[in-house]
């Protein structure tokens, strides 16, 4: 199987359209367009009933105490674990493609609806991702996070996040998996159903510093 993108090249810095937060020019923090990336698949294995498509950051700081303080940084070195960004279950053998910004087009506040979504006429489900808990304080914009939202690092992480973006192709047509469902729930439901998968890695960062190695960077190999 392979996974691709039109919206960035494996292994490049995914652009701040589909980041759920991007810097302006004067290097502020602000919200972006936060727009899900066209995805694509091919060569799906005979037997395939149905797909599952996860986004992943595994860069995310496990203690949160420090994050986005403008008065330290956190390191690199320091412990890291995954934040969950996307979750579709039920995908049909038959899609091959996700265009952009088709399931996702703008941050909206306390979350968007779920888990059903319709998508070119086909019935699809979303589970909530993990900005569900990480608003879960704040009353303006506390809910439930269904679908995609983008990459939003911590502006003082010394690290640049890399978003894993994973298609597995199952051998059940749909997941035992009812209502309210976490990627976490998705992960423990596909356990044993997998077939094949393939993915696609992009970077992000808010750190002006790393934003602007990187920028000299893709200008140096262009």
């Amino acid at each position: 199987m392979k996974l691709s993108s039109d919206s960035f090249r494996n292994g490049d810095t995914i652009p701040a359209d589909y980041a759920f937060a991007a810097l302006d020019a004067g290097g502020q923090v602000g919200l972006s367009a936060n727009r899900n990336p066209h995805l694509a698949w091919r060569d799906v294995p005979a037997g395939t009933e149905s797909l599952v498509l996860l986004c992943i950051d595994g860069d995310a700081p496990q203690d949160a105490s420090n994050v986005n303080r403008a008065d330290c940084t956190l390191a690199a070195g320091l412990p890291r674990g995954d934040f969950f960004h996307w979750s579709v279950i039920d995908i049909p053998a038959s899609l091959s493609s996700i265009a952009e910004g088709a399931m996702a087009d703008g941050v909206t506040a306390r979350g968007k609806p779920g888990p059903e979504f319709v998508l070119d006429g086909v019935r699809l489900r979303q589970g909530i991702n993990d900005y569900s808990g990480w608003f879960s304080a704040d009353p303006a914009m506390a809910g439930d996070y269904y679908g995609y939202d983008g990459p939003c690092p911590p502006f003082n992480d010394e690290r640049v996040h890399h978003y894993v973006f994973r298609i597995y192709a199952l051998d059940v047509p749909r997941l035992e998996l009812e209502g309210r469902f976490t990627c976490i729930d998705v992960l423990n439901a596909i356990h044993g159903h997998i077939i094949d998968e393939a993915q696609l890695i992009g970077s992000y960062t808010l750190n002006p510093v790393l934003s602007a190695l990187a920028r000299r960077s893709r200008k140096k190999t262009a």
